[in-house]
């Protein structure tokens, strides 16, 4: 008896450490990320490759004045989240994208999103967080979270159950 116990006791221990859900950061500043392409001209654009987590690198890419992330998997596939189709204003990833790792697997990401929606205030801005699910069957956004008190809270918990949230559809 005192065996089929501790049998089962391990086995909830192990399981239980397996699911557990850590965060990993990765720094989106053009000056911590290598610049793939840059365009100075009027509007200007920008395309910069940021280190990842488990062979995944990110690309940060700026057009018009409006940025967005694109999800590098290891084979080298892109997963383009196209923020400008969630919000169509001006707008800037924050300084870091925080990685939801199930061990060494990344299952998800958060990005800070810096939202002018103040066409006459340019200095006013909104931050939503946006996550992103990382799965076999696809890699695409699942939550657009305006802010609240506990904003990165919700995001982290949206994150971790994102695998079964479909994907958003494009305003």
């Amino acid at each position: 008896m005192k065996t089929l116990t501790l049998l089962a006791f391990l086995f909830v221990v192990s399981f239980t450490v397996r699911a557990q859900v850590a965060s990993v950061y990765t720094p989106l500043d053009d000056r911590k990320c290598k610049t793939l392409e840059m365009n100075a001209d009027e509007g200007g654009s920008y395309k910069g490759e940021c280190k990842g987590v488990g062979g995944y690198k990110l690309h940060v890419i700026e057009g018009d004045l409006r940025q967005t992330v694109t999800i590098v998997d290891p084979k080298g596939t892109e997963h383009p989240l196209e923020f400008w189709n969630l919000t169509g204003a001006f707008s800037a990833v924050g300084e870091q994208a925080e990685w939801r790792m199930r061990g060494k697997q990344p299952i998800a990401l958060i990005v800070r999103l810096n939202v002018n929606e103040d066409m006459e205030n340019i200095e006013k801005r909104k931050s939503y967080l946006i996550v992103a699910k990382i799965t076999r069957e696809a890699t695409c956004v699942t939550h657009f979270l305006a802010p609240t008190r506990s904003h990165n809270y919700e995001a982290r918990r949206a994150a971790d159950k994102s695998a079964t949230r479909p994907c958003l559809s494009p305003k």
